[in-house]
């Protein structure tokens, strides 16, 4: 029996390869370097070098991009100009991920614990830390997270959308837990996430099992095909194709499949929480355009109501919430329950304008997040004996912060405003493109409610900003905050608001680059 050899377009694949790659090679680097503080050089030279190769991989194959794009791995990949806008974005929040990831304070501290494996507090811990011990693992399992989300984007098959989806969880269940301040919440958040994503990921694959089983195909054209081509619709077809919602709904953090968010959020290391908040949504969000505009509008009628109820639920749900909470990091875990909603704004009656909206209203929001735990990053509790502690996450500990740092403060205020949507922010631009796409396809109640949402969510990002600016810290409360300054963590801070000042009054650009992406590669449907 002879095999023919399959044709794989390596080239197409350049940006993933050379990102999973690095992240082997970080797998060989942790298992061979033995001196720590040279094993964490490697993998944070590895990291960076390796993304911004996949950066500029990802430029060449848009320039050289011939069409709508290409078909990889008999139909199994799509590279059109929407997977590779996807993917730009994707190692850009990876970039700042890593960057805040290697943040070091002046007492050589990280965000890390430097054994993940044993119990909090253990004697094993103490003497790792004594040691001056960093876990350096973090570096690879990031890459293998940006990787399995950029493979994520680009996606046409369901089976392999499956593997795609574990290759970037499994990393990020993983670094939930690794946190060094306050292991036991850490692991708590982790263990919530895990169970939450093993129970909505089966929920995906069950879907995709029935989804198949109603019509023997998992290829997102062919079943698109499949379900226009039947006279009516089966049960299996339309329980099938609600689960692999479910399971994408959950990754982006919509009501009611949120409940992983606000733990998860507060327990990770905050460089985890910032690259998860930004990355995580945008690769499921990428996915679920993907399916809606390929498979899921053949069911407009029976799915938009899905649409809608978890839209208003969660942008009713996330802002409410946000209003009462009192730490910061569940504040903004809140809020990007809240954010889930607007976003399923745009998939409102399936307006072609939303493959153009999505990508700059995530490019507004991930900017905004990593620029906001940047920040939070820097802004530190003092112990009793005077070394510097966790995160000051309470909202009174940020009372006159910007007396102290006007650099910084003025920094948060700005990505603050953003989340609420203010002009001359890239928040308030990419409310306006997601709300007209919606408005497009007829959906301006959808989009009266998130106007509301929008307006009642601006109380909680100013209530920040006044904090910050007009209120002085309480005589026994100010000695016990520093803002303890860090060049990496500053350095995402600034680059973060001048790009949302840029994408806010300069967005001509951006909007024009994202237009360009607004097409999907579909050639079985004659596109």
């Amino acid at each position: 029996m002879t095999y023919s050899v399959p044709d794989i377009a390596w080239a197409e694949l350049a940006p993933i390869l050379i990102v999973l790659g690095a992240a082997a090679i970080g797998v060989l680097i942790e298992a061979f370097a033995r001196v720590p503080a040279m094993r964490r050089m490697s993998q944070f030279q590895l990291s960076i070098v390796a993304l911004i190769a996949a950066l500029l991989a990802v430029v060449w194959r848009w320039v050289a991009l011939e069409g709508d794009g290409v078909v990889v791995l008999d139909h199994m990949i799509l590279l059109d100009r929407q997977a590779l806008a996807w993917q730009f974005l994707l190692i850009i929040f990876a970039i700042g991920g890593v960057l805040l990831f290697a943040d070091k304070g002046p007492e050589g501290e990280d965000a890390f614990t430097p054994l993940g494996s044993v119990a909090p507090g253990s004697a094993e811990e103490t003497v790792a830390r004594g040691k001056g011990m960093y876990l350096t693992e973090a570096f690879p399992l990031v890459l293998f997270a940006t990787g399995g989300m950029m493979l994520f984007a680009t996606v046409n098959d369901l089976l392999f959308l499956f593997v795609a989806l574990e290759l970037f969880s499994l990393p990020l269940y993983i670094l939930v837990a690794l946190a060094r301040r306050r292991r036991l919440l850490s692991q708590e958040g982790a263990l919530k996430y895990f169970l939450l994503g093993a129970f909505s990921s089966a929920i995906f694959l069950f879907g995709i099992a029935l989804l198949f089983g109603a019509t023997g195909v998992t290829g997102m054209f062919e079943l698109g095909d499949a379900i226009g081509l039947m006279p009516d619709r089966s049960a299996l077809v339309l329980l099938g194709a609600f689960m692999v919602v479910v399971g994408l709904l959950f990754k982006i953090g919509a009501v009611p499949f949120h409940f992983w968010v606000p733990d998860a959020y507060q327990g990770a290391p905050t460089p985890v929480t910032a690259f998860m908040a930004a990355a995580t949504k945008a690769a499921a969000v990428a996915a679920l355009a993907r399916l809606s505009y390929l498979v899921l509008f053949r069911l407009e009628w029976e799915l938009n109501w899905v649409i809608w109820t978890v839209a208003i639920l969660s942008m009713v749900f996330g802002t409410v919430l946000a209003i009462v909470q009192t730490d910061l990091k569940r504040m903004l875990a809140y809020s990007s329950i809240a954010h889930a909603g607007f976003i399923l704004v745009a998939f409102a009656g399936f307006s072609p304008s939303a493959l153009s909206a999505l990508p700059f209203y995530l490019a507004t929001y991930g900017l905004a997040t990593l620029g906001a735990f940047a920040v939070m990053t820097q802004v530190r509790e003092v112990t009793p004996d005077g070394a510097i502690g966790a995160e000051a996450t309470r909202l009174g500990q940020w009372a006159g912060l910007g007396k102290r740092n006007p650099l910084l403060a003025g920094a948060m205020m700005l990505f603050l405003l953003s989340f609420a949507g203010i002009p001359l922010t890239a928040g308030f631009i990419g409310k306006f493109v997601v709300f007209r796409a919606a408005i497009e396809a007829g959906a301006w109640p959808l989009v009266l409610i998130a106007v509301i949402a929008s307006a009642a969510a601006a109380f909680f990002y100013v209530r920040v900003a006044v904090l910050m600016f007009f209120t002085d810290a309480p005589d026994d409360a100010s000695p016990h905050v520093v803002v303890r300054e860090t060049s990496l963590g500053k350095g995402v801070a600034i680059a973060t608001a001048i790009a949302i000042v840029v994408l806010g009054v300069l967005p001509a650009g951006a909007l024009s680059l994202a237009q360009s992406a607004g097409v999907l590669l579909a050639p079985a449907m004659g596109g």
